[in-house]
C-alpha cells in the first residue's frame, strides 16, 4: 500500500473550511437546542400534567428516531407535506436543535429533580415565590450536575453533523468525501478528517473539565 501523507497539506484549507462549517452548525444547533431543552425540561419537572405530556411526547418522538431520519424528513418530506422548502444548511441546524433539545430536556429534568425537595420547600416557607426558588436555589445547584451530561451531548451533536452528508451539507465529512473522490487518497484524507474531529472533541472535553473544576471550587 502506497501512501503519500504530503497530500494532506494541500487539502488542509478545504478540510478546515469543512471543520468550520461543522462547528457553526453545532454551535447554532446547540444554542437552539439548549433553549428548547430548558423549556421542555422545566415542563417535565414542574409543568401541569398537560405540559408534562406534551414535553414527554416530543422527547420520546425525537429520542425514538435517528437524527438522519429527522433531517431527511425536514429536507425531503416537509416540502411535500406543508409546501415548506428549506435549504440543506437550515435543515441541518434545525435537526440539531430538535434532536439535541430532546436529550437536553431529559438532562435538565434529571438535574432539577436530583435536588432535594427540602431546599425548595425551605425557600417557599421563607416566602419566596416559586420562580425565585428555582432561579436562586434549585437552579445553581442543578447547573453543576448538568455540566457532565450536557458536555457529552455537545460532543454527540458535533459528531452527528457528519450524518448531514445525506442532504449535501458541506461539513467536514462531506468535504473529505469530495476530496477523496477526486484523488482516491482514502487513507490520508480520512485519517486527516478523524484527526480534526479528535482535535475538536478533545478541545471541547478539556474545556468542560475546566468548567467542572471551577464549579467544584466555587
Amino acid at each position: 500500500m502506497n501512501t503519500d501523507w504530503s497530500v494532506i497539506t494541500g487539502f488542509l484549507p478545504e478540510l478546515l473550511d469543512g471543520a468550520e462549517m461543522t462547528l457553526y452548525i453545532t454551535l447554532v444547533g446547540l444554542a437552539g437546542g439548549m433553549a428548547v431543552g430548558v423549556v421542555a425540561g422545566l415542563m417535565r419537572a414542574y409543568g401541569h400534567w398537560t405540559l408534562n405530556y406534551v414535553a414527554m411526547a416530543y422527547i420520546e418522538l425525537i429520542r425514538g428516531t435517528p437524527i438522519v431520519v429527522q433531517v431527511m424528513f425536514l429536507y425531503f418530506a416537509l416540502p411535500v407535506l406543508a409546501s415548506i422548502r428549506i435549504d440543506p444548511l437550515t435543515a441541518a441546524m434545525i435537526a440539531i436543535v430538535v434532536n439535541a433539545g430532546a436529550y437536553i430536556a431529559e438532562i435538565v429534568r434529571g438535574a432539577l429533580q436530583s435536588i432535594s425537595r427540602g431546599l425548595a420547600e425551605a425557600g417557599l416557607a421563607l416566602g419566596l415565590p416559586r420562580w425565585k426558588v428555582l432561579v436562586y436555589i434549585v437552579g445553581p445547584l442543578a447547573f453543576r450536575r448538568l455540566i457532565p451530561p450536557l458536555g457529552n451531548q455537545c460532543i454527540v451533536s458535533l459528531k452527528d453533523t457528519s450524518l448531514f452528508i445525506v442532504i449535501g451539507v458541506s461539513e467536514l465529512t462531506r468535504t473529505g468525501q469530495e476530496i477523496m473522490a477526486a484523488n482516491f487518497r482514502a487513507v490520508e484524507i480520512w485519517t486527516a478528517i478523524a484527526a480534526i474531529y479528535l482535535i475538536m472533541t478533545g478541545t471541547l472535553t478539556l474545556l468542560l473539565r475546566v468548567i467542572e473544576r471551577r464549579l467544584r471550587i466555587l
